[in-house]
């Protein structure tokens, strides 16, 4: 019932949309909601990076650079509810997903706040995961409050989401801990889960979500999200 009412939801914001006077959301040229010259600038260019978790070193695949035209569509996604948009980024997005061997692993979205979803009335990881094609397994939730990330230098991001989540295991995961405990007989089931965001800055609450995941028992196989905020380390992929 949950995720009727999100797409319902989701419906409405894209119906509002096509009503509303629109201009280009990476340039500003009326009358299109996304000009051909920046459709294309939306191509994608997927990046590798590696960041810190507490269970050790993360894999983070990202389809593009958020700046420019992808920050400009994010920003106009994620604070002007213009969900329609998600369609020119989910090239980049499976991009990403296919560089990390995504396959048949479970997408894990990274948990929205019940301030912000109240705000936008949709989880953008969610909804980006179901532009896809695929369906978003909401495994994580929050255990605690945690500040506001903006403003907060590297070591600080990490420290304001330390612990700040926890796994809701499914039917399989949990039978996997029973039986790794000796309760149930029987071979594993190998449960792969690949952590997704819209964008990555520091990598704090990815690894935050990583570190959860593998609390659970869960095999995590990389984290991916629609873009990356340009860092010296990141590697084309």
């Amino acid at each position: 019932m949950r995720e009727w009412a999100t797409e319902v939801r989701e419906a409405c914001s894209d119906a509002l949309a096509l009503l509303l006077p629109v201009t280009c959301a990476g340039c500003d040229e009326p009358d299109v909601s996304l000009c051909e010259r920046c459709a294309l600038a939306l191509a994608p260019d997927v990046r590798r990076q590696t960041v810190p978790s507490a269970t050790g070193e993360l894999v983070v695949w990202s389809g593009l650079a958020f700046d420019g035209v992808a920050a400009r569509v994010l920003r106009a996604i994620k604070e002007d509810g213009r969900t329609g948009l998600t369609a020119a980024l989910v090239p980049a997005l499976t991009a990403a997903l296919e560089k990390a061997g995504a396959g048949d692993a479970v997408l894990v979205p990274l948990p929205t706040s019940r301030a912000a979803y109240r705000r936008r009335g949709f989880r953008v990881p969610d909804l980006l995961i179901r532009r896809a094609g695929r369906r978003p397994r909401r495994l994580l939730r929050h255990a605690r409050r945690t500040a506001d990330q903006r403003g907060l230098d590297r070591a600080e991001r990490r420290r304001n989401v330390a612990g700040s989540l926890v796994a809701s295991l499914p039917a399989g995961a949990r039978r996997y801990e029973r039986a790794r405990s000796g309760a149930l007989d029987g071979p594993l089931p190998r449960l792969r889960v690949v952590v997704v965001d819209d964008v990555v800055t520091t990598g704090a609450s990815l690894g935050e979500a990583v570190r959860a995941l593998r609390a659970a028992g869960l095999e995590v196989v990389a984290a991916v999200t629609v873009a990356a905020t340009p860092r010296r380390r990141s590697i084309p992929g």
